[in-house]
């Protein structure tokens, strides 16, 4: 998996490829050219009323378990095949899913 990403593309490009309309990108949104676990990142998720707006996040899972915010650092790929059911992953695989738009991925 790639442990980093750009994140090039202008605001009305990443609004037009959503659907969200009346939703500003965050205000401190930039382009990353190589972006890393740690850093945040534009993403597009739900609110509690099921519409879509976008937010900063950062990279890295936090799993409710964990003593240490650390670990975010090495969380930062699931496997397709066994998301639903590691520990680390499966909560947030059921209930906690956003839309990275990303450009570019590389090792």
């Amino acid at each position: 998996m790639c442990g980093r990403f750009t994140q090039q593309l202008p605001s009305e490009q990443i609004c037009d490829l959503y659907s969200v309309r009346g939703t500003p990108l965050p205000p401190n949104r930039r382009a990353r050219y190589n972006g890393a676990p740690g850093q945040n990142f534009t993403a597009c998720r739900l609110d509690e009323d099921s519409t879509r707006k976008f937010a900063l996040l950062r990279w890295g899972l936090v799993p409710s378990w964990a003593r240490d915010a650390k670990i975010a650092s090495r969380l930062i790929n699931a496997r397709s095949e066994t998301v639903h059911s590691k520990p680390s992953f499966r909560a947030a695989f059921r209930s906690r899913r956003c839309l990275i738009p990303a450009d570019g991925w590389f090792e």
